[in-house]
């Protein structure tokens, strides 16, 4: 049996637009996430965080809805580590959910990029976050997150932090800066 040709054509370019559906919302919108750095800013560091059990944390109750919890010392931890670092949020969830929350979190404009889930590579039912797209030296990128191994496509670039449930007791980002702080001031040319 033959198959004319129109027929083929038709089938492969079909299938390419299929595929490039797919890759829309598996691939990361932008080859480059973030824009270049100036020259002048090439001895940065860059430390990317995750926003859900990082630095917030949302719980629903079915008499009150949604509510947001800002983690205990999110300010100092920012505003600390500002002075070292570009700080990135990596988010898997939607900008919609990213921008008002981050606009309450960091009233002092500690965080200069956002990046939500249109940045992140979808695998296997998961959103993975893709340092390599951010366009910046992976050598000086931290990536801290309470499932930062599970959830980023670099693990050597990974610091794994508690995730946080809303304890009024915790103490894990105040106990981290030490080691960021350290990294920064010692100018490791590889982290």
């Amino acid at each position: 049996m033959t198959v004319p040709a129109k027929l083929v054509e038709f089938y492969i370019e079909l299938r390419r637009l299929t595929e490039d559906q797919v890759r829309g919302f598996s691939e990361p919108t932008s080859d480059t996430l973030l824009p270049d750095l100036h020259p002048l800013e090439q001895h940065v560091f860059t430390l990317v965080l995750d926003l859900s059990e990082t630095l917030i944390y949302s719980d629903w109750k079915r008499d009150r809805g949604w509510r947001t919890f800002k983690r205990p010392g999110v300010d100092a931890f920012l505003e600390h580590l500002a002075q070292y670092f570009e700080i990135v949020i990596y988010s898997d969830q939607l900008s919609m959910y990213v921008d008002p929350v981050i606009e309450r979190l960091d009233p002092k404009h500690c965080i200069r990029y956002r990046l939500s889930r249109g940045a992140t590579r979808y695998e296997d039912g998961k959103h993975y976050r893709d340092l390599s797209k951010l366009n910046w030296d992976p050598s000086r990128i931290i990536y801290l997150n309470g499932h930062a191994l599970e959830s980023s496509l670099q693990p050597e670039n990974c610091v794994e932090i508690k995730p946080w449930k809303g304890e009024a007791d915790d103490t894990a980002l105040l106990d981290l800066i030490p080691f960021p702080e350290y990294v920064a001031k010692h100018r490791l040319a590889d982290i």
